[in-house]
């Protein structure tokens, strides 16, 4: 049996909403975030990438007349935008998502990344994962908000998501990947899953897909010769739990990161204080990312 996909009217959550949220480990908010503020999304893209707020290692000098596109093709992604962008860091506490985390979360939330990926024409996907492999935290709460800034369509690489797989609410096994579709170099074995219950998420521009941070989900290679598929994802948690995340070895370990945003209620760890220790960085064309 086909899983029917489960929205957001309105900007509203509904206790059915967070019924479905629970069972299937996603949502989908169809138009939550404006035209207007979709507009200023692509411009402040354009001018993260442009180095307008500062440049991040890696980046490429702009040549006199290249257009915002041209610039775009250069790049896969950049991590923790909010920290050059404050239009972008407005955007971690976007009244609509942050009613839905709310419903589906926890009174109390916060924010601890942000990702812009500007998947141009040709651009691979990302493997099967699940983003609590990256992120730990301490009670399943973990949750993507991927802001559609861009239509996101089968063809250019939206994503694809497992129903129900973070039930268990385990850490799946990892094989090698040497496949041309995504950018990694492992991924989940997702093949003792029937074809049916593995659903694309074609959305248009405006929606948001909230995710949670064990269910299964990836994205296919942009296929297309003209339409970028860009979106903007946000990673949400409880405020209640600590945060024991490292960013994969490049900061010392720790027991609770505090360099966090809060979007909602109180936080029970102010005491602490907010410590900066993300920079932003840009993705490599190759996600190399091994863990035991």
């Amino acid at each position: 049996m086909n899983i029917e996909h489960q929205f957001v009217k309105n900007g509203s959550v509904t206790e059915e909403n967070i019924r479905f949220y629970h069972d299937y480990g996603y949502l989908i908010a169809p138009g939550l975030v404006s035209a207007a503020d979709i507009a200023a999304l692509k411009k402040d893209t354009a001018k993260i990438f442009r180095g307008e707020y500062g440049t991040v290692e890696g980046m490429l000098p702009v040549q006199p007349g290249e257009t915002d596109e041209d610039i775009l093709k250069k790049y896969v992604a950049i991590h923790f935008p909010h920290k050059l962008s404050p239009h972008i860091k407005n955007f971690l506490g976007h009244k609509g998502i942050v009613e839905v985390l709310k419903g589906v979360v926890s009174p109390n939330v916060k924010c601890m990344q942000s990702m812009l990926f500007v998947k141009a024409p040709g651009k691979a996907g990302q493997a099967w994962h699940q983003d609590e492999f990256y992120i730990p935290t301490r009670d399943c709460s973990l949750i993507g908000a991927w802001i559609a800034v861009d239509d996101a369509t089968i063809e250019n690489g939206c994503l694809w998501i497992i129903p129900g797989t973070h039930k268990p609410a385990y850490m799946m096994p990892r094989v090698d990947y040497n496949g041309t579709e995504y950018a990694d170099v492992d991924t989940i074995d997702v093949s003792s899953y029937p074809k049916e219950k593995i659903i694309p998420v074609e959305v248009k521009s405006g929606t948001v897909v909230f995710f949670n941070g064990y269910v299964l989900h990836s994205s296919l290679r942009n296929k297309t010769t003209n339409n970028f598929r860009t979106a903007l994802v946000n990673h949400y948690m409880s405020a209640e739990r600590m945060l024991p995340w490292d960013q994969d070895g490049k900061l010392p370990p720790t027991n609770d990161l505090r360099d966090i945003v809060m979007v909602a209620g109180t936080d029970p760890y102010a005491y602490k204080g907010i410590k900066e220790a993300n920079k932003p960085y840009l993705r490599t064309e190759v996600l190399n990312i091994k863990k035991d």
